[in-house]
């Protein structure tokens, strides 16, 4: 059986630096921080008083009253991203299959803050259990797939990955996967996370997961710096159009890159530490890299997970020079992440977009905040610190890990074609 090729066709992203593709991109080139303290919420009694939010955003700008009170947050976000991605495809809906036409819908936690105002309720209640018709349908973490297939009346796959922070990765490569297999003609896939509330600030806390920088937040999210303190909780959502090219090019869609390798692996290490030699995230850049038949020196830039944690961030770039040899020292990498905190389940689709980007741009986005080198890290490498640079990119690679040891990257290349 002959594999098809599958493009992108459409972008949607809803992010703290910018609530569409147009404001997304331009804060990526500009090295904007979108950091501050947290809005939501009373932090006065919370380690972690800061996070990147999304900002201007109103429900009701997308959302009847009454209709808005049917989803969490994060499923408003991924429906307002989705919502973006297909406007940008140029799909005409009266004139598709909607057959074979699905959605693939990511979220490392879902309704967190559903299920934590509903338990709450009941916690401080008269002990009645009078919980909310809605509180099932919005709590899960599929629903968001739904809603997504239900708004455009899509009726090909629908389901959604979880992965960790590694979930809207998974939901790209599974699109990605059945296209190719002539399962569907079209995907709209990606993912969205709202946890900036009580239970996930709070939960990352007792973790020691996220930075305590409260007396700089601007300068918590800082992948690869000495100094760094762990990751910075974000949010939003992201989305992508994955097409088959002779369909895309039937309806003479514009084609912003291809997407030709992925690979997935398991650390089998630990619950939330990565492999301390970084095999997984090796295996899953070399399975990508061998997917799409090409050589580790064809690869221009890697987007990197690069979190921002103690652990990670040394592994990664080890990760990196162990494959690519030295190769590496020639890639342009960076970490998105510095500008935008680590969104979770959407981390993979909003770095996927920004290394679609570059691509289309050849411009690769800075890595900012860096301060001080780790002598743990190999600095000869070059991380995009503070500024960005224009540079010729065929062929990139984005990277996502998981808590649970889940890897996957991504490949995709310059579509000179149409």
């Amino acid at each position: 059986m002959e594999l098809k090729r599958v493009v992108v066709t459409g972008l949607g992203a809803l992010t703290p630096i910018g609530n569409s593709i147009d404001e997304y991109w331009d804060g990526l080139m500009k090295g904007a921080n979108g950091a501050g303290p947290i809005t939501r919420f009373d932090t006065s009694q919370f380690k972690t008083k800061f996070a990147f939010e999304v900002k201007n955003f109103n429900p009701l700008d997308h959302f009847d009253r009454k209709e808005a009170r049917k989803y969490d947050l994060y499923a408003q976000f991924g429906m307002v991203a989705a919502a973006q991605s297909v406007e940008n495809s140029g799909i005409d809906l009266d004139k598709i299959d909607k057959d074979r036409v699905g959605v693939i819908w990511a979220s490392g936690i879902g309704g967190v803050h559903t299920f934590e105002t509903e338990a709450g309720n009941f916690a401080t209640g008269s002990g009645i259990p009078r919980y909310n018709p809605f509180f099932i349908p919005k709590m899960i973490a599929d629903i968001a797939a739904g809603h997504i297939s239900i708004k455009f009346g899509f009726r090909g796959p629908n389901y959604a990955t979880v992965s960790a922070c590694a979930s809207s990765a998974n939901a790209i490569v599974d699109a990605y996967n059945l296209i190719r297999l002539d399962k569907a003609n079209l995907f709209v896939c990606g993912g969205s996370e709202a946890a900036i509330f009580p239970a996930g600030v709070g939960g990352f806390n007792a973790m020691h997961a996220i930075s305590t920088r409260n007396d700089d937040p601007k300068t918590a999210s800082r992948p690869f710096d000495k100094d760094r303190d762990g990751f910075v909780l974000g949010e939003g959502g992201g989305a992508l159009i994955l097409e088959e090219y002779e369909h895309a090019v039937k309806r003479g869609a514009k084609i912003y890159a291809e997407l030709v390798g992925s690979g997935l692996s398991g650390d089998a290490h630990h619950m939330t530490a990565p492999h301390p030699e970084g095999y997984g995230a090796m295996k899953a850049m070399q399975y990508a890299i061998e997917e799409a038949g090409i050589k580790p020196e064809d690869i221009d830039h890697i987007n990197t997970h690069g979190t921002s944690t103690p652990v990670g961030d040394i592994v990664e770039p080890k990760a990196i020079i162990n494959l690519f040899g030295e190769h590496a020292y020639k890639i342009a990498i960076n970490s998105t992440k510095s500008m935008t905190g680590h969104l979770l389940g959407a981390a993979g689709v909003a770095e996927a977009i920004a290394t679609i980007l570059a691509i289309n741009n050849d411009f690769v986005p800075p890595t900012i905040n860096h301060f001080t080198d780790d002598p743990d890290i190999d600095n000869n490498l070059d991380f995009t610190f503070w500024k960005g640079k224009k540079k010729v990119i065929n062929y990139a690679l984005s990277n996502t890990f998981g808590f649970g040891g889940h890897n996957a990257s991504i490949i995709f290349k310059k579509c000179k074609e149409k």
